[in-house]
């Protein structure tokens, strides 16, 4: 019962893309028709039974031809033979001279009940390696997973929904919202699948046609908070500035420790001009949220509310933590500058001014501000 062990980077497994693997010649090399069993990480707690396959090809090769293949190389996974030789090199570090030998096995995925041995939940296992995937901001691969898992089982809602997500994730709406609606045609009063249906649509600059697809999700459920912060998000996109902070107003008299909607409230009420509110506001999201997770942008747009008021000095206390956070964020750079030119610290703020273009060399507000400067000098 030959075993062939793999790395969790081959996710083309899962997805029967990949059918090709190259390892050292063994004592007793594989033939045609051979079972073999695939596992990931065999000697680790996270082990799992891939697949069983049957060969349908071995072919013998010497290292020095190896390593000029760069098709066969990308057949295993490499983007060349170059990256292949040196990978190799430090897999098989005793059997890299030019007549070392190696097997090229071509396998056949085999459908689970034709298996000898264990057999296993094949869609809970490519949806667990999904999830994980999607979790580390890995989309192009969790999503082939997804897809994989879907295959097994198209009328999954969860499987339809994560793979919505993901395709939202990579900008690819329109795929995104056919998920999305096969998902509803199964599950209708699923409020988070509505909801994700808005986002998709907002990202498609279908801000109306988002708020009709948010409102089914706030009639099946209007204490969702998800769905309350996404409703007033799609209205602050619409201009409905009084209307969003309604909306996040709700939210806080459900969970008024919620940092992120103290901060999109000071994001709506600067848009009102009211900077006292406002700032109140950004006080209160920095309060409330740990050190690990403040943002550059709050910082910002609580000095920017500071600005306002003309309390310039603040201003640039709050520009010099955000700057902290983000030193290259040009917009950043050129509000500290609007903060110094208000307190006639026309060399300072050039230089603010200098930094924001070294960024970014096509911010205009930032050479016209610096022009400006230098007039004052």
């Amino acid at each position: 019962m030959p075993i062939l062990l793999f790395g969790s980077r081959h996710v083309e497994l899962i997805t029967g893309k990949k059918t090709t693997t190259i390892r050292k010649l063994w004592k007793k090399p594989l033939s045609h028709g051979d079972r073999l069993h695939c596992y990931w990480n065999l000697v680790s707690k996270e082990r799992r039974k891939l697949f069983e396959a049957k060969v349908t090809d071995v072919e013998v090769v010497k290292f020095e031809d190896l390593i000029k293949d760069d098709a066969l190389a990308r057949e295993e996974g490499f983007n060349n033979a170059s990256e292949l030789e040196t990978e190799f090199k430090k897999m098989y570090p005793n059997d890299t001279k030019k007549d070392s030998l190696f097997q090229v096995i071509r396998f056949k995925k085999l459908p689970v009940d034709e298996w000898e041995g264990k057999k296993i939940d094949e869609k809970s296992m490519i949806t667990k390696r999904a999830d994980i995937l999607f979790d580390v901001g890995k989309f192009n691969k969790s999503v082939m997973c997804y897809s994989a898992a879907l295959n097994i089982d198209p009328e999954d809602v969860y499987l339809l929904n994560k793979k919505g997500d993901n395709l939202s994730r990579l900008g690819k709406f329109d795929e995104a919202l056919e998920c999305y609606d096969k998902a509803l045609k199964l599950d209708p009063k699923n409020e988070f699948i509505w909801n994700n249906k808005a986002i998709a649509l907002l990202n498609s600059n279908k801000p109306e046609e988002a708020l009709k697809s948010n409102g089914k999700a706030l009639k099946l459920n209007s204490e969702n908070v998800v769905v309350l912060y996404w409703r007033g998000f799609i209205l602050e996109v619409l201009g409905r500035f009084q209307e969003a902070l309604d909306f996040y107003n709700r939210i806080l008299e459900i969970n008024p420790e919620d940092p992120d909607v103290w901060n999109a409230k000071g994001n709506i009420l600067s848009e009102m001009d009211k900077a006292d509110e406002a700032l109140e506001c950004y006080d209160k999201s920095l309060e409330l949220c740990l050190d690990d997770s403040i943002d550059a942008s709050t910082w910002n747009r609580k000095g920017n509310a500071l600005l306002e008021l003309g309390r310039f000095k603040e201003a640039i206390d709050c520009y010099d933590k955000a700057l902290s956070l983000d030193t290259g964020n040009d917009i950043i750079w050129n509000n500290k500058g609007v903060a110094f030119m208000e307190l006639h610290q026309f060399e300072d703020a050039m230089n603010c001014f200098k930094k924001a273009l070294i960024i970014n060399s096509d911010n205009e507000d930032s050479k016209i501000l610096r022009d400006e400067c230098l007039e004052n000098l």
